[in-house]
């Protein structure tokens, strides 16, 4: 078994793929080597392989699960550390996102819920299982909606309205989006086909569980990468946990985007108290946080090239929260300060932050980096602090200053 150096410079030896199979064992599509640069993916993987003895370890703690337990969340973050195997990896989201006990107390039915919404989506024409002429009806739908007022139906009335459509053409269209190279949703096969109307699926069935939130952007990746490893209901659950459970998304998400940009927000002073040098430098060069960071915390990392380092960073999210979110943040900031700060552009800094660089997104560099960041709930909070005193002396000036004065200013 190969050693890995505790050292986030330390150099890598990635098991290569066979490219003969179409696709890797993670299930995207193998392509050239132009072709992964134009595509930002990368086949060449360095997790640790799975060792026998620990597999039966971890398939035995999985056996008692008490998420309760002190003992036992203790030895699943020993186990994170080392590496989940990826055949287990659905079995330990689902112990610490608790998605059993969620769905036994709650009354939310899921097939109940599909059943409401295809009813009417039949009627209009659409089906999941055709994705591209959903659009397509979806939008004319919408339109006819806008011009035309509805007549009033009964509350038991099985009906769309009209934010129900364009719910569920955003949805369809950012399916097109989601991993386009991954064997679940690429391409016509019977397998894509079913993926997409899975993710179809559980997106609008969300949507319906909570309708103050609907759907945002991001929330497809989250929703395509549960239902790559967890069936589909119990993706649903999982997605249901991740948003609505205060520890992990639930502050991340809402319709209007003004949690996620908040936390951008919150990112940026903790940048600023830990690496003041490379935050000026980002801001001298006229980058936002918003311009990376809301790409990086809507869809989880789930833009790295190298996915067995999404999903190890998936694995310390699952245990740990939002706060782990921060910290790998701040573990690929450390990891490009160096070229960064050597940057005088723009248009050079920026597609970096953007679209990291496989060499420092290898599961041998990012997760020993990701592991030496320490990032603390009340470090967090004195950040948050600071962000709302911010917005609250803002509101203040803007109020004694006067709608004119401000204006002015513009």
């Amino acid at each position: 078994m190969r050693r890995r150096s505790s050292s986030s410079t330390a150099k890598c030896t990635p098991r290569r793929r066979n490219d003969s199979l179409g696709f890797d064992e993670f299930g995207f599509a193998l392509s050239k080597k132009k072709e992964q640069k134009l595509q930002h993916r990368s086949h060449d993987y360095s997790y640790p392989q799975p060792n026998t003895v620990r597999v039966k370890e971890l398939c035995e703690l999985l056996s008692y699960w008490n998420g309760s337990s002190f003992i036992c969340r203790n030895q699943i973050e020993r186990f994170i550390r080392i590496g989940i195997p990826p055949a287990l990896r659905g079995q330990v989201w689902k112990c610490l996102l608790n998605t059993h006990t969620l769905r036994e107390t709650s009354s939310f039915s899921y097939q109940r819920c599909l059943r409401e919404i295809r009813e009417p989506l039949v009627d209009l024409g659409v089906s999941e299982y055709s994705i591209l002429s959903a659009i397509a009806t979806l939008n004319e739908t919408e339109n006819e909606m806008g011009t035309t007022p509805s007549p009033l139906q009964p509350p038991e009335a099985s009906v769309l309205s009209c934010s129900d459509v364009a719910i569920f053409r955003q949805i369809a269209l950012d399916l097109q989006r989601s991993f386009p190279t991954h064997r679940s949703l690429m391409g016509e096969s019977a397998e894509a086909i079913e993926g997409q109307a899975k993710l179809f699926r559980v997106l609008t069935a969300y949507a319906r569980y909570n309708p103050h939130i609907g759907y945002s952007q991001g929330m497809s990746y989250i929703a395509a990468v549960l239902l790559m490893n967890l069936t589909e209901e119990e993706a649903f659950w999982a997605l249901v946990a991740l948003l609505e459970t205060p520890k992990y998304l639930s502050g991340l998400f809402d319709h209007s985007m003004d949690r996620i940009q908040h936390q951008a927000r919150v990112f940026h002073q903790l940048l600023k108290h830990r690496k003041p040098l490379l935050s000026q430098h980002i801001e001298d060069l006229g980058v936002s946080s918003l311009h990376y960071v809301m790409p990086w915390f809507l869809t989880l990392f789930t833009s790295l090239p190298c996915w067995d380092s999404v999903l190890a960073v998936w694995d310390v999210i699952m245990l740990q929260g939002l706060s782990a979110v921060f910290r790998v943040g701040l573990a690929l900031l450390q990891l490009l300060e160096p070229r960064l700060l050597q940057m005088t552009d723009e248009a050079l800094l920026l597609p970096t932050l953007l679209r990291v660089p496989v060499e420092v997104s290898q599961h041998c560099v990012l997760l020993p980096a990701l592991w030496g960041m320490e990032v603390h709930e009340w470090e967090i909070d004195c950040m948050n602090g600071l962000v709302l005193e911010e917005a609250s002396a803002g509101h203040h000036q803007q109020a004694t200053l006067g709608p004119s004065t401000v204006l002015g200013r513009l």
